[in-house]
């Protein structure tokens, strides 16, 4: 039988980039029927289990915070930041694109 050995870190199980719901309501200290509206537009897309549960993507707790933040900043709808934020994430995508191409020329 392994033993396993409590200061090996390969022995411990890597940690997951999924968020239940409870956890990622308290990250993004964003209120759940908000949450719940993203999800009904579409703009949050979690893994779904087969306990019908959401798991979300840690990256999503600072974008959320990111369209919070546009919205109360630009007093602007949920629908109107939700453009914002993905043309952001697209732009910031579209240019560590670019810094790899110049690097590989």
């Amino acid at each position: 039988m392994t033993q396993l050995k409590i200061n090996d870190p390969q022995s411990l199980p890597s940690r997951s980039e999924f968020i239940a719901w409870g956890r990622f309501v308290e990250m993004s200290r964003v209120e759940p029927a908000t949450v719940a509206e993203l999800l009904e537009m579409g703009w949050l897309d979690p893994v779904r289990t087969g306990a019908d549960e959401y798991l979300f993507r840690s990256h999503d707790v600072y974008r959320i915070q990111k369209l919070m933040r546009l919205c109360r900043d630009l007093e602007i709808s949920f629908a109107a930041g939700s453009i914002i934020v993905d043309l952001l994430d697209r732009v910031e995508r579209l240019e560590q694109e670019l810094s790899e191409l110049k690097r590989l020329l």
